[in-house]
């Protein structure tokens, strides 16, 4: 792995499944590996509280997942927003999941053994991470069901489809919360494994910051893991 290093007066925003997390067969399956939590709050505490999760996950799951660890949590994709650990959570004005979609989806999940339908607030996502063989044929079926609807968009990630709004993306989050304080003056780093990520790499990037992606730079969760271990370890600016 190559030597990472973290920024003079970072704020670090990163995702959780397939960067923080390994994935699991589904995804309540995750586990949190010992220790993760204990170093991102040294983290935080270090930054001047400047660490946020931005993820595809509600922020429920996130809560249950990282409890206080992060300062900050955006959750499906930037639509749900919690600035601060006593901030009340923001939702992004949507559109509502047409009628119909989420049973076609479950449907379509139901064709397939080991498939798995997964709903979120404004859209769903159909996993194939134990169907490995029925990828092609889900995304067919996501397509059909979004038919021309011009508010919804198809997007893949960690072996799986899913639908959600064009308005929905992780590079509005971190202008968000990079917008007010503690990440207010500070350099972005925003760390993510997949394509749902890159909106939020380039976000980072425009407001002079930096996005580096999982598997060419850590290789896996377990190297960025092992990555914020060593930060513990060291004096980071704040």
């Amino acid at each position: 792995m190559p030597t990472v290093t973290l920024p003079d007066r970072a704020a670090l925003l990163l995702d959780l499944d397939g960067t923080l997390l390994d994935f699991a067969p589904t995804p309540d399956a995750v586990i949190v590996p010992d220790g993760l939590i204990a170093n991102l709050r040294t983290i935080r505490t270090r930054l001047g509280g400047a660490l946020a999760i931005v993820t595809g996950r509600p922020i429920a799951q996130v809560d249950a997942l990282l409890g206080d660890a992060p300062y900050a949590v955006a959750g499906e994709h930037g639509t749900a927003l919690r600035s601060a650990p006593d901030a009340p959570i923001q939702h992004l004005p949507l559109p509502a999941l047409p009628a119909g979609w989420a049973a076609q989806a479950m449907a379509a999940a139901a064709c397939y053994a080991g498939a798995l339908y997964e709903p979120k607030a404004h859209g769903f996502v159909l996993h194939y991470r134990q169907a490995p063989t029925a990828g092609a044929a889900l995304q067919a079926a996501a397509l059909d069901i979004l038919g021309d609807n011009p508010d919804f968009m198809l997007m893949p990630a960690a072996m799986a489809w899913e639908a959600k709004p064009v308005a929905a993306d992780k590079g509005a989050a971190v202008r968000a919360l990079m917008a007010q304080p503690p990440f207010a003056g500070r350099v972005p780093v925003y760390i993510g494994d997949d394509v749902t990520d890159l909106d939020g790499i380039a976000a980072a990037q425009a407001l002079g910051g930096v996005g580096w992606r999982v598997e060419p730079v850590f290789g896996t969760p377990a190297g960025v893991r092992a990555w914020l271990q060593d930060l513990t370890r060291l004096r980071l600016p704040i």
